[in-house]
């Protein structure tokens, strides 16, 4: 929603819904999502990380400008176009990104579920939604990895926690992190000439691609709402304020990655072209001004991360309170009820089988090939080799993180765990990133859920 600093007050209400808020407060997950985006912190370290850090500059300006030649799926002013419809959070229902469900199924969704607009604030006052099965399922998904990535924001920019009091020091297991990989706070700043509290920098560290760029195109556009807007009340206000919001990761792209994966879960008839959906939603972030590359990059894989831990049933991940969300027992359990509810309404509203229209679909997520070289480059978004021992190597799933293989079959049942653990190998992207340093949460960055999708649609 609105009002967001970037998501950092997620983090604050999910703080205050869990009773803590102390320096020590750092969940299990937060910590998990602090080692799986670690490698960041390292990368002034090597000629190859600062290689990289050039890189991610010129890319995101790129993209921003519009110069990029990365595949698209729509037209330049389309996609700025997008990027500010884009920058509002439907968090409660995912209203906006249920377009990757295709023509037929996007309409009847969108049809079933509203978000209103608050008359004083402008901002998004409620989203309504289909069932309270599904509901529940969404709130909660995206409080979980959107705490995690709220966490990590000011962790890789100062070493604080945001908490209802304002910043406060990390926890030493949280320190213990940053010193196991090397890493220094505020590397985007610092690599860039914009170091916390200098001129026109984030006063926090990790200071925005608006803030750092040589270059950003400001443009005009209508909002969520379609009332007359731009790029800029996005980045300094004032829909949205991101002058002392860190970069890193996005927490945008971690809301479109959990819930667009969501929608895929659930119907897995339109599992390659809804997360495609939620790449898009990602790339829009950097068309927008407000984020890097990198950043995205860890936003989607965060998302992915958290998301198999949930369907994995890890004890950290479920039977968590947050805000007004009832806790989620057993996860799969929810997916399905949740899962009944959404196909039985997008029966009775698209008024034939969710396959069959599924299928009925001229929208920009027609073209399986343009979805799979999309979605392609946006995995590393042409970002050089960090770790080349890593580069040429084919990261075997169920050794390395096994519980991987769930993004599979919670969709595709007809699958055992192995077998979605080695489409997920089989279908992996380029090894070596900034990310795949060679952890055993490093592989999360690798995978490539469109062709995996693909390949567990089309499994006898």
């Amino acid at each position: 929603m609105r009002n967001f600093n970037g998501i950092s007050m997620l983090t604050v209400a999910v703080g205050m819904a869990l009773g803590g808020h102390a320096a020590s407060a750092q969940s299990a997950t937060n910590l998990n999502a602090l080692r799986l985006l670690a490698p960041v912190s390292a990368l002034l370290n090597t000629p190859a990380g600062r290689a990289a850090l050039d890189a991610n500059l010129k890319v995101t300006g790129d993209i921003q400008n519009g110069t990029s030649r990365m595949p698209a799926l729509e037209s330049f002013p389309q996609q700025q176009a997008r990027a500010v419809t884009d920058a509002d959070i439907t968090g409660t229902n995912g209203y906006q990104l249920a377009d990757g469900l295709g023509t037929k199924l996007g309409r009847a969704y969108q049809s079933l579920t509203k978000c209103t607009v608050s008359p004083k604030s402008a901002t998004i006052l409620h989203c309504t939604n289909i069932s309270p099965n599904i509901e529940n399922l969404i709130t909660y998904s995206f409080a979980l990895s959107g705490m995690d990535g709220s966490s990590a924001k000011y962790f890789f920019a100062d070493e604080t926690v945001m908490t209802k009091n304002g910043p406060a020091p990390v926890s030493p297991a949280a320190m213990a992190i940053m010193k196991a990989v090397d890493g220094t706070t505020d590397v985007f700043g610092k690599a860039y000439g914009k170091p916390a509290g200098s001129a026109g920098a984030d006063p926090n560290g990790d200071s925005r691609p608006f803030q750092t760029e040589p270059k950003v195109t400001q443009y005009s556009d209508p909002d969520f709402f379609g009332n007359p807007s731009d790029n800029e009340v996005y980045l300094v206000g004032p829909a949205q304020n991101l002058v002392s919001s860190p970069a890193y990761p996005s927490g945008h792209t971690v809301y479109g990655a959990t819930e667009s994966l969501l929608f895929a879960l659930m119907v897995p008839e339109r599992f390659p072209q809804m997360v495609t959906r939620g790449a898009e939603y990602g790339k829009d972030r950097i068309v927008l001004g407000a984020h890097y590359a990198m950043d995205v990059i860890g936003g989607r894989t965060l998302a992915y991360y958290d998301m198999a831990q949930m369907l994995a049933e890890k004890p950290d991940y479920v039977g968590l309170k947050f805000m007004k969300s009832t806790p989620v027992a057993n996860f799969q359990t929810a997916l399905d009820a949740a899962k009944k509810d959404l196909r039985s309404a997008l029966e009775k509203s698209c008024e034939g089988s969710v396959a069959g229209c599924a299928k009925q679909d001229s929208s920009r997520f027609s073209d399986a090939a343009a979805n799979q070289a999309f979605y392609e480059a946006a995995l590393t978004y042409g970002l050089p080799v960090v770790y080349p021992a890593q580069a040429g190597k084919t990261e075997d799933v169920a050794d390395v993180a096994p519980e991987a293989g769930y993004l599979l079959t919670a969709a595709f049942p007809k699958l055992s765990l192995a077998e979605a653990d080695a489409i997920l190998t089989k279908t992996e992207g380029p090894g070596g990133g900034f990310l795949d340093n060679g952890s055993k949460m490093g592989v999360y960055s690798r995978l490539d859920l469109v062709k995996a999708g693909t390949a567990a649609q089309a499994y006898k």
